[in-house]
This record gives C-alpha cells, structure tokens and sequence, in this order.
C-alpha cells in the first residue's frame, strides 16, 4: 500500500518548489502561455493567501511539493479557491492527493465559518472539471460570481460550493 501524501500548511522554505509545481502543470502539461511573473501572487503567498480566513497548503510526498491548494479571502465570508495543482504523477485513486488537499480546504472553510467557495478554471482542464463536479461544486455563470471574486485572464468556467 503506497502511503499519501502529507497536507500542511505553507511555509516561505516551500516556495521554489510551489512555483516549479505550479509552472510545470500550467506551461508543459497545459501549453497555457503564463509566466511566473503572470502570477505576483506566488512571490507573496503569505502576504495574499494566509490573511483573513484564507489560508494556502501544500501536499508533500517525501518532502517533495506534489500539490497545491489555497483559499483566498474574497470578504463576506466567501473564499476563492485557488492555485489547486497535483504532480500528474500523485493523481487519481493511488495516491488521492486532490482529495486530500481539496478536504483540507473545506474542512478549514467550514471551521472559519465561510459560507460558499467559488472557483475559475481554464476550459481545458476537464478531470479538474469532472472532479469539482464529483465533490459537490456546481459549475455557475460569470454574472454569479460575488463582486470579490477576481477573475483571471484563463478562466472561463466558473463554480461554487455551498458550506450552509
């Protein structure tokens, strides 16, 4: 039985291997045409995702980066959840990384009294679509989105998860 993946929360000495994880998946898996200086966000992950009832994690195997998740506080306890990436090598059944990095989030949400999670996502990344799905999000419109929510240049599919 392969062990999973360990969920914690972000610290600065993980950073190098957040911003190599997260490159990798966007620029050669996905041919997205996004730079690390396209995402500011990433240079000040504390600053930005760890503030208010937000709050970023990263799933270790062997001390390796293998995913990434965060929530980000969009105000009127809503949350944007962001920058959710898993090594292609730690996903599905095996190792159930997404699983456990996307519980993490929630189980969070709910403890810091957030009443819905919203999410954009690139039109390409379909198992990431099948999976929101299959975790309860409901795929919404651009006009449903609470005024916080800030949309990325690459989304074009939008989600929520209720919490109430």
């Amino acid at each position: 039985m392969e062990k999973s993946p360990i969920v914690q929360e972000y610290s600065f000495d993980k950073q190098a291997q957040v911003l190599d994880l997260i490159l990798q998946i966007q620029q050669k898996e996905y041919n997205v045409p996004i730079t690390k200086y396209d995402q500011p966000d990433l240079f000040i992950i504390e600053e930005y995702y760890q503030s208010g009832k937000g709050n970023f994690w990263v799933a270790l195997y062997n001390e390796v980066v293998v995913g990434t998740i965060s929530l980000l506080d969009i105000g009127n306890n809503e949350a944007a959840l962001r920058k959710m990436f898993v090594n292609k090598d730690y996903r599905g059944e095996k190792y159930k990384t997404a699983s456990l990095l996307l519980d993490t989030a929630i189980k969070w949400a709910v403890e810091h009294k957030i009443k819905a999670i919203y999410l954009g996502t690139t039109p390409q990344f379909l198992a990431a679509h099948r999976f929101y799905e299959k975790n309860g999000f409901i795929s919404i419109l651009l006009g449903d989105l609470p005024k916080g929510f800030q949309v990325l240049q690459v989304d074009k599919k939008f989600y929520k998860y209720e919490l109430e």
